[in-house]
């Protein structure tokens, strides 16, 4: 079982969340800039992608989503 990702903690409005492709060892979280996996620095660091890194696939960075905001 993964460990709950920062990125979902903080509710970010780009999170998609885990993707596999079958199994629990193809398990990866991902996100509208990460589609194939958020860098774990990101997901369970002290990155909080607030600026741009380069590695994006789209150029999107956090974000609260509004559905968190308006409760």
């Amino acid at each position: 079982m993964m460990r709950e990702p920062k990125c979902w903690t903080r509710a970010c409005a780009h999170f998609i969340g885990v993707q596999n492709d079958g199994d629990e060892t193809t398990e990866r979280i991902c996100c509208e800039s990460y589609p194939d996996g958020i860098p774990n620095e990101i997901a369970h660091g002290n990155d909080q992608h607030l600026e741009l890194r380069g590695d994006e696939v789209r150029d999107l960075v956090f974000v609260e989503s509004d559905s968190v905001e308006n409760e």
